[in-house]
């Protein structure tokens, strides 16, 4: 049995610009699909996030139109309702890579708003990139890579990676009040970054470093991780 930490956001705002607040937290689905893939192969789950804090559910991520349906979207909130790990996260200062095998980001506009500056998420990034554990983050989970340049050249520049592209921000009518967008932050930390069809499913794998660009990339980054470990 293997033990992946879950490296969650804390914030359930995410700052536009002129200084408004946009409603968000973690993407339901990017949580849901690959934590429903480790345990059901019998792996155990820890949370993480910074503070400790409760990870918050984007509530539009819970809603039936992003679910593909009222029977989709209620089997997502019971998974969430009986996901233990959700309630007793550990601090991300806390955490020692060696504890587990594989780490797992999911997204959400929430990491644009903290993990994108957070130097103990930037720290065990750089530890777990460097490990040869699997690696994995989906959606807007990489802008936590922008922290690993805080104080020089990041280790992912030449990365090949995908994330939530600009075009994906664009439909969904939030780019233009983004104060910077992931995908064009990703080309300037270096990352060799590609992306496929808005909203398809679409991976990339370079050594042990697993992305995903959107939520219906979600389980399909999971099935990565697992044949990875």
């Amino acid at each position: 049995m293997a033990k992946i930490l879950f490296v969650m956001t804390g914030a359930d705002r995410w700052t536009l610009v002129k200084g408004s607040k946009f409603h968000t937290g973690y993407w339901a689905h990017e949580f849901t699909e690959p934590y429903r893939a480790f345990t059901e192969a019998g792996h155990e789950v820890v949370v993480a996030t910074p503070g400790g804090v409760v990870p918050p559910v984007d509530r539009g991520s819970l809603a039936p139109y992003a679910n593909g349906g009222d029977e989709q979207a209620a089997k997502v909130a019971e998974i969430i309702a009986g996901a233990t790990p959700l309630e007793q996260p550990l601090a991300l200062a806390e955490v020692r890579l060696a504890d587990y095998d594989a780490v797992f980001y999911p997204g959400g506009h929430g990491p644009m708003e903290d993990l994108a500056v957070n130097a103990d998420s930037a720290a065990l990034l750089v530890e777990a990139l460097r490990s040869g554990k699997p690696l994995a983050l989906v959606c807007h989970g990489p802008a936590a890579l922008l922290a690993t340049a805080a104080d020089g050249p990041s280790p992912f520049a030449g990365y090949r990676l995908t994330a939530f592209s600009d075009a994906e921000e664009r439909h969904s009518g939030l780019a233009d009040q983004a104060r910077w967008l992931l995908e064009d932050r990703l080309v300037e930390l270096g990352a060799d970054y590609h992306s496929g069809e808005p909203f398809e499913p679409f991976l990339q794998a370079d050594r042990n470093l697993h992305t995903g660009q959107n939520p219906a990339s979600a389980g399909p980054l999971a099935a990565a991780v697992l044949a990875a470990l």
